[in-house]
């Protein structure tokens, strides 16, 4: 018989499901919810939410199973992961097991049965709040609410970057060396930048730029990753002293902040954040729009960019920066992810864009 097992909010509120995944113990994380209707798997091994309790907003999780290959890390990085119904009897030809087994295997406790969208909407609502996966019975104690409300995510690039650097080879003919900054990437950063031509060289957070530059790199990639970016001040001066090498550079998601950071702007934390693969974001330069993959919890403060900082896409929802290019170097960054699996495929050519940098400054 399945073990019955609690949500509890930092503001005292609390839901009841049942456990799959790993046995339950007293899991805390700062819950948020993706609107993903589809690539759970890719969201599982997201280091971008290590730290974090997810809830899918999407009703039926673990239809098509586990596929290896639809990883974007070699493990699961979220302490926690919440659903209304999973689905126990998988069917996909490429399914290699089911996602009760996976989660178990990668000791991550789960909740099914929850009202998803009663969470979501209280966080819509109230903001981001951390939240407790516990089999403890209600009612809860004040000194527990107090311990679950003061609980943060730190060190966090620190957890998910490799602890070496590792070089990928280019698919077909060799054409560039990118040094790709690893803060948690996803594996499809790299492999869209393998299919390009691109050697990858894929170095560690810690990475100074005085080691950076012994690699001889004619592009570097700001990847993904969790966490506060302010947090990275060590990282930030780095990419600052990188940048005026005059390399053409891309950064994605926590690379976007970070960059933007090193040139004198700002960040801040978000009321919910955007999570899920349907976020719309404008191109200035043309007004179209394009349907984005988010995963992010902090923005850059558009009204705090320098002068050499122009926006150049903003979220359409509620007009959040999404896009800066950098005028006096050959530099550019995106809030968003171009590579996304499963999708959207919309803003792949950014990744061109790159390319195209890097031929012009050969």
């Amino acid at each position: 018989m399945a073990q019955k097992v609690y949500l509890l909010l930092a503001d005292g509120r609390y839901f009841e499901g049942t456990n799959f995944g790993a046995p339950v113990h007293d899991v805390t994380g700062e819950v948020v919810f993706t609107t993903g209707m589809v690539g759970y798997l890719e969201t599982l091994t997201d280091p971008s939410y290590n730290g974090q309790i997810v809830i899918q907003t999407f009703p039926l999780v673990g239809n098509y199973g586990v596929i290896p290959e639809d990883f974007e890390s070699k493990k699961v990085w979220l302490s926690g992961y919440i659903v209304k119904e999973d689905c126990t009897t998988p069917s996909n030809y490429r399914c290699e097991g089911d996602l009760d087994t996976f989660l178990k295997e990668q000791g991550i406790p789960a909740i099914s049965g929850i009202d998803t969208r009663a969470v979501t909407r209280i966080i819509r609502e109230v903001g981001a709040m951390n939240g407790m996966i516990t089999a403890k019975e209600p009612p809860y104690s004040d000194a527990l609410l107090e311990e679950i409300r003061s609980f943060s995510v730190t060190h966090a690039v620190e957890t998910v970057t490799p602890e070496k650097a590792e070089i990928f080879p280019a698919e077909g003919e060799k054409e560039f060396r990118v040094a790709l900054w690893d803060f948690g990437a996803k594996d499809n950063i790299r492999r869209e930048l393998q299919k390009r031509g691109c050697e990858v060289i894929d170095l560690p957070a810690s990475t100074t730029e005085e080691e950076l530059m012994k690699y001889e790199p004619d592009g570097i990639m700001l990847t993904n990753g969790p966490g506060d970016p302010s947090e990275n001040v060590g990282v930030i001066a780095e990419i600052r002293k990188a940048a005026d090498k005059k390399i053409p550079m891309f950064g994605i998601c926590l690379g976007h902040q970070l960059m933007a950071l090193a040139m004198g702007a700002k960040t801040g934390k978000m009321k919910f954040g955007h999570r899920g693969a349907n976020q719309p974001v404008k191109f200035l330069e043309t007004n179209r729009i394009y349907i984005s993959s988010q995963n992010h919890g902090y923005e850059v403060k558009a009204d705090s960019l320098p002068a050499n900082a122009k926006l150049s896409f903003i979220n359409v929802n509620d007009g959040t920066c999404e896009g800066i290019d950098y005028t006096d170097r050959p530099a550019f960054t995106v809030q968003f992810h171009p590579e996304a699996c499963s999708g959207p495929l919309d803003t792949r050519f950014l990744f061109d864009r790159f390319i195209e940098n890097m031929k012009a400054a050969k």
